[in-house]
């Protein structure tokens, strides 16, 4: 209960990085978006840092960590191969396991006569260890079998826990609270009222409507509302197969990574795991099946977790969604099983799976006509179907009051009533939210190219109007010949 209360608690500033991940065939190119800023620390820290810590609390012997003595020497040794010769701290640094887990680890491994004693050094604390040869080719037995050199991972039985406990879907957001969090945005009342109840309604969410509608950038700003901070392990390990999880690119650290608070038993959470902001992936176009599969290297024979398994306990935007280099009922079909029964079954080759949580707020964002991606039965199983349409003319001026303070510029009611009139209106062009950035912003560029900034003109808005839509050549003669 504890845990749970913790991670209702909400913050009102909504201390959270957001992180955009753009897939390629051979790679995932990855886009930070830090749409928030960093606020205060919440009253109640020091009490959800004692809940984290009862949630995964730091094992203090081999048998607490989940993991079997001979996959602990492995993982020893394949960091010695890797450094070289190496003291308790070192070892506890890139392994994440306190000083007495290694000591009876490296007891093992004395006896079975894979490591020697050294001498300690200027830059080292007490005794060294280094690989003897028999060492060393345990080590490269155990790096053939499994290329992972990193902290140790949690077994997959407490990873499911900590998942469970930090569910996304435990934070009921009020109408106050998603009123904060778009004060900022020109949005209408009735798109609020509706994305509130679906973000922690536990149903994906389809957003669709036109390009340039904001679907994207208020699908971000959600993530306002995803809560405190979670737990995200380096690794997890199914059996003796370790998977990759954590993902700097994705997971942003909010208490440094890399480190380890103290070799010796100590109060906080079990160090295999990073305190991180609620993780927000995003794929467009470019997503494929096998990116939500567990990826092998064979270069480096290791395992890397898929998409939705880095967002867990976040959220995840498909967007672009009819895009995908992949036919959209495949990809849809993909998702049900995990939409249906919040779980997800992940195969390791060789004939292994496993089944993982699947706790996210799970988004759809196309700007295609749904009924042509998707037939009206499974559309049902989307759960929120929220459109998003153009704006009206008030609207349209508050947003471009927005972009004028923003870029340090005065208003100008006859340059807005020209654009809507002589330009949007005169040619049918619906008035969308991304419009009076994109148009101020083509002007301006003008502006500063010419040497007088500032210096908006119905002339530039034509300008700009020209370069930002495509038109024929006669359409073109014919706005010019007007203006002038």
């Amino acid at each position: 209960n504890a845990i749970c209360d913790s991670h209702r608690r909400r913050d009102p500033g909504g201390a959270l990085a957001l992180v955009g991940v753009r897939t390629a065939s051979a790679h995932v190119g990855i886009v930070m978006d830090a749409l928030m800023r960093e606020t205060s620390p919440p009253a109640s820290e020091s009490a959800l840092a004692d809940s984290r810590a009862r949630l995964a609390p730091r094992p203090r012997t081999p048998e607490e960590t989940g993991l079997t003595e001979s996959f602990l020497a492995d993982l020893v040794a394949k960091h010695l191969f890797e450094g070289g010769v190496l003291d308790v701290r070192q070892l506890s640094e890139r392994t994440a396991l306190a000083g007495p887990i290694l000591e009876e680890v490296l007891a093992f491994m004395r006896g079975e006569a894979w490591i020697e004693v050294r001498r300690g050094s200027s830059d080292s604390v007490g005794v060294r260890y280094a690989l003897t040869d028999r060492g060393r080719a345990g080590a490269l037995d155990a790096l053939m079998r499994s290329g992972y050199v990193g902290p140790a991972p949690v077994p997959l039985p407490d990873y499911v826990r900590v998942v469970e406990a930090q569910s996304v879907h435990t934070n009921v957001i009020t109408r106050e609270e998603l009123r904060a969090a778009f004060s900022d945005v020109v949005i209408r009342e009735a798109l609020l009222h509706q994305l509130g109840p679906a973000v922690h309604s536990a149903r994906p969410i389809f957003v669709y409507g036109p390009s340039g509608t904001g679907k994207s950038y208020i699908s971000r700003r959600l993530a306002r509302l995803l809560g405190n901070d979670v737990l995200i392990p380096y690794a997890i390990s199914s059996g003796e197969t370790v998977i990759q999880v954590f993902d700097p690119a994705v997971h942003f650290a909010t208490n440094g990574i890399g480190t380890v608070p103290s070799v010796m038993l100590e109060a906080g959470h079990d160090p295999r795991l990073v305190l991180c902001r609620r993780p927000f992936v995003i794929t467009g176009g470019e997503l494929t099946l096998d990116l939500l599969e567990v990826r092998y290297e064979d270069a480096t024979r290791q395992y890397h977790a898929p998409l939705q398994l880095k967002a867990n306990n976040g959220m995840f935007l498909i967007d672009d969604l009819g895009r995908q280099r992949v036919a959209t009922v495949d990809l849809l079909n993909r998702w049900i099983i995990p939409m249906e029964e919040q779980r997800d079954f992940l195969n390791v080759g060789a004939g292994k799976h496993f089944q993982v949580p699947f706790d996210m707020v799970l988004m759809f964002s196309t700007n295609m006509n749904p009924l042509e991606l998707a037939d009206e039965a499974f559309l049902r199983r989307l759960g929120y179907k929220i459109h998003f349409g153009d704006v009206d003319a008030t609207e349209y001026e508050e947003i471009w009051r927005q972009v004028c303070r923003e870029k340090g510029i005065s208003f100008d009611r006859e340059l807005l009533s020209f654009v809507l009139q002589n330009l949007h209106g005169r040619h049918g062009v619906p008035l969308l939210p991304c419009h009076p950035r994109d148009l101020l912003g083509f002007a301006l560029d003008q502006c500063f190219y010419e040497g007088k900034p500032n210096d908006l003109t119905a002339e530039r808005m034509i300008w700009a109007w020209n370069n930002y839509f495509i038109k024929s050549f006669d359409e073109r003669s014919k706005l010019e010949e007007g203006t002038a």
